[in-house]
């Protein structure tokens, strides 16, 4: 049974929110968030990263930082930037990008649910970063960037949620990116109910993307019990931000790979060793889009693009081996270019589907690396699949968009 409650979150003033609404706090580095806080002093990308408050010679992650966030955070509250809702409510949350539209509920998750398994991962964390998010909703003594969760459907949600926008919403504006961002919310006891006993009928539900925010909120939780040991279970920092998503909302992109060398080889005998695994297929200078699992696009030094065809299908059950991710890996980047570890090798670089095929032709053609593969997303389906068996993707295995925004919702602890 999942534990999803109603929370009185904070959020923009009306007319605010597309000023105060901002992308999460990871996608910039330090100079970009500096020239985004800059251009606009209202985005939460202030408090998200408040070194941008400081010279550089600041460290990101000194005490000072996190202290600025909470005052920063308390200030935008006790000057009306902020305004709670006067009880507990649920949210629906819209957001429409080239066309696509995909609605969550918001609300708050339990961290006894994370502990059992009850919400699923697919992705190992990191302790270095989960301990910056952990001292920013420590420090701040809130949660302001939602985790990014996914459910299969259930049907009485859906109709709810589709009577739900048949009404005004309570805020609609459109953020970077182009995306339209729309909040209804949900403070009638029957709906409010109807909500909680269908996520109550649920056993499983799924991290889509946020994997350290939400260990990080956990961790936070369990800190706190460990100072309260009376605690009830009810207190607010048993419970993490989150926006619910069911599965046919849900579109995930590409994550693409590039390399910066060959290992010695030349493009010629690079693609003569693919050949001993896949079909290979000169296209020129047409992009190769991946059209089904097993198959791969590969742009090279020498200017072309190539159609790369899977010869074996890999046997067995495993949900992890059968990804593609994982046979670029295991029969790639591995034997033939030594990758063994893509976390750490900084031979290796991600990029997001967002950026489209041409990012990977502008990186080789800069020669800023020599190779680059454009995947097959990754489904739903595989997600589930991998983190109901208990294993764990490949990192950067995933890329949903659009992302989440942080600071349209805030859960006080």
């Amino acid at each position: 049974m999942a534990k999803i409650r109603a929370f009185a979150a904070y959020r923009p003033a009306p007319g605010l929110e597309d000023k105060i609404a901002a992308l999460p706090y990871d996608v910039y580095s330090r100079e970009e968030a500096k020239r985004v806080v800059s251009d606009n002093p209202l985005s939460f990308l202030a408090i998200d990263r408040a070194e941008t408050q400081f010279p550089d010679s600041v460290g990101t992650y000194d005490d000072c930082v996190y202290l600025k966030a909470k005052q920063m955070l308390d200030d935008a509250v006790n000057t009306g930037k902020y305004i709670q809702d006067a009880a507990p409510c649920y949210y629906l949350y819209e957001q429409t990008m080239k066309g696509r539209a995909q609605t969550g509920i918001v609300a708050c998750a339990s961290i006894d649910d994370y502990l059992a398994g009850v919400i699923k991962k697919h992705e190992n964390t990191r302790v270095d970063k989960e301990i910056d998010r952990i001292r920013h909703v420590d420090t701040c003594n809130a949660q302001t960037g939602p985790i990014f969760l996914c459910y299969r459907n259930i049907a009485v949600i859906d109709d709810l949620m589709r009577k739900k926008k048949e009404e005004p919403a309570a805020c609609d504006f459109v953020s970077e990116g182009n995306v339209r961002n729309r909040v209804w919310v949900i403070d009638d006891t029957a709906s409010i109910r109807t909500i909680r006993e269908a996520f109550a009928s649920t056993d499983r539900i799924y991290i889509a993307d946020g994997h350290h925010r939400c260990a990080s909120a956990v961790k936070v939780g369990l800190k706190r019990r460990a100072q309260d040991p009376g605690y009830t279970g009810e207190e607010e920092f048993n419970y993490f931000l989150a926006v619910l998503f069911p599965q046919d909302q849900l579109m995930v992109m590409d994550y693409n790979r590039a390399v910066k060398d060959l290992a010695g080889r030349t493009p010629e005998e690079f693609l003569l060793a693919l050949g001993d695994i896949f079909t290979v297929r000169c296209e020129g200078s047409t992009p190769v889009r991946p059209g089904h699992k097993g198959e791969f696009g590969l742009y090279l030094a020498d200017g072309k693009w190539y159609r790369l065809s899977l010869k074996e299908i890999p046997e067995g059950n495993d949900p992890v081996k059968a990804l593609d991710v994982s046979i670029l890996q295991d029969r790639v980047l591995n034997p033939l270019l030594g990758i063994q570890d893509p976390k750490e090798d900084p031979r290796i670089s991600f990029i997001g589907g967002i950026r489209g095929l041409e990012e990977l032709v502008r990186r080789v053609d800069s020669g800023t690396e020599m190779a680059a593969f454009s995947m097959f997303p990754t489904s739903l389906d595989e997600l589930f699949e991998v983190a109901d068996a208990g294993e764990l993707m490949p990192p950067k295995s995933t890329w949903f968009e659009p992302k989440l925004l942080s600071g349209l919702f805030i859960h006080r602890l």
